[in-house]
């Protein structure tokens, strides 16, 4: 456990922007700002959400706990909510002596007071107004240590060309899982013009901490919640679609070395992390694990972590549940109900990109996906395809129970939609097991976890 300290933290955080900066490998993006962060602070290369869509990420992120244990399995603004007694970030930070702020995007409820923070501006997200009055909160910010939380709406879609100037659609590399045609380009450059335009505003952020001198005691985090708004990314279980940018810079005061941190990085871990930190005591609710210890040591000298990490969408648009575990080497994905290879989100769907793939995303997806990351990073060849060998469903039937195990220990019912399927009855089965109630039905069950019917 690091030494209690009262630095302070700035939270910095966007909408949908997956890995797409300078320092992830995107030389096509100009990001300067948040490349030198990179520089000066750790670079998670391995970090994911617990979810591939807005809330249900967040949620993981400021409470440490999964969607399932703290209730936001589904968007803020389709009616999901924290369940009772769930502790935010800024909550547990100003039981704990810190003033907390937030300026901005939350997209975790649409009672922005149940978050916890002492305060908070929440009538507008786009970047100018969000830098201009937090830097005025950092110029007269309070006599005592502070969580100050930087919420952008950017680069959520759509991209107004009054708001971002394009950068030049010749000159961007577009990813394997896009056709490459000039509406997708046009589209792209687009997004890398959101992605301009907020990199400018988090560095007059970082040159006001600089100015102040607040750079000197204050963690800054800059993370964003899923993957980019283009399909086989957001809102599914790929690496493009859980896969976040996540840098921390620690307090210039100490002095800790710049590097790439390597290791598997859940959204669950983000809490536990800074509260250790800090100095302040982990609440034994938490599901993520700590890093602080990695954090301070030297890159050489790392401490084993997290073999796994968990991922999971239940509702985005639609009801679409799906589970994966993911190790350094291979992500298993499980697909529980009949939906076609990808289900997009109106805001994909009615893109440039969306449109372009409309035709070939409706086939029906596997039960079942396996991929081998070291040979396959981009997750293109299913190993449990028609060409299954007995290697690889070894591999997937490890992985498949680790998977299971994870969900009876965090009580991840199946909701009604599954009545009658056999992953209704594995999985009422397996809660019941947990709770040691013979005789419930499954409507019961759903009630008492909060689950829709």
């Amino acid at each position: 456990m690091p030494e209690a300290s009262r630095d302070n933290v700035l939270i910095v955080h966007w909408h949908d922007l997956g890995r797409y900066l300078g320092a992830y490998g995107h030389p096509d993006v100009s990001s300067p700002h948040l490349d030198q962060l990179a520089a000066d602070g750790i670079l998670f290369t391995r970090a994911h959400a617990t979810a591939p869509l807005c809330s249900p990420s967040r949620g993981s992120l400021f409470t440490g706990r999964y969607p399932q244990s703290n209730g936001l399995i589904g968007l803020a603004h389709h009616g999901w909510e924290y369940r009772a007694g769930v502790r935010t970030l800024p909550q547990i930070l100003s039981g704990s002596g810190w003033h907390t702020a937030l300026f901005g995007m939350q997209h975790e409820t649409a009672y922005p007071a149940k978050l916890g923070f002492d305060e908070y501006d929440v009538s507008n997200s786009y970047c100018e107004y969000v830098v201009e009055h937090a830097t005025r909160w950092l110029r007269n910010s309070p006599d005592k240590p502070f969580l100050l939380t930087a919420g952008f709406f950017e680069t959520h879609r759509p991209f107004p060309r009054e708001r971002y100037e394009p950068s030049d659609a010749q000159t961007v590399n577009v990813p394997d899982y896009l056709p490459d045609t000039p509406e997708v380009r046009e589209d792209l450059a687009e997004f890398y013009g959101s992605i301009s335009v907020a990199d400018a505003k988090v560095g007059e952020l970082l040159d006001v901490l600089t100015e102040t001198g607040l750079d000197q005691n204050t963690w800054v985090v800059f993370m964003t919640d899923h993957g980019p708004a283009l399909p086989r990314a957001k809102s599914t279980l790929y690496d493009a679609g859980t896969g976040i940018a996540l840098i921390v810079r620690p307090p210039r005061a100490h002095a800790t070395e710049s590097r790439r941190y390597d290791e598997l990085f859940s959204g669950v871990d983000l809490l536990p992390t800074l509260l250790e930190l800090l100095g302040v005591e982990i609440p034994e609710e938490v599901q993520g694990v700590s890093h602080a210890r990695n954090i301070a040591k030297a890159s050489g000298e790392l401490e084993h972590v997290r073999s796994e990490l968990f991922t999971a969408k239940t509702y985005h648009d639609s009801f679409d549940p799906i589970r994966a575990i993911r190790t350094k080497q291979y992500s298993y994905i499980e697909n529980y109900a009949q939906r076609p290879i990808l289900d997009l989100p109106w805001d994909i769907a009615d893109s440039p990109p969306g449109r372009a793939v409309a035709a070939h995303i409706t086939n029906p997806r596997p039960h079942r996906e396996l991929y081998n990351l070291d040979t396959d990073p981009g997750e293109t060849h299913n190993l449990l395809g028609l060409d299954t060998n007995q290697e690889s469903t070894a591999i997937a039937d490890d992985l498949a129970l680790r998977l299971n195990d994870w969900r009876e220990k965090t009580l991840d019912v199946i909701p009604s939609d599954f009545a009658g399927t056999r992953i209704s009855a594995r999985y009422t089965e397996t809660f019941l097991r947990v709770h040691g109630r013979p005789g419930a039905n499954r409507s019961a069950i759903a009630d008492e976890r909060g689950i829709e019917q």
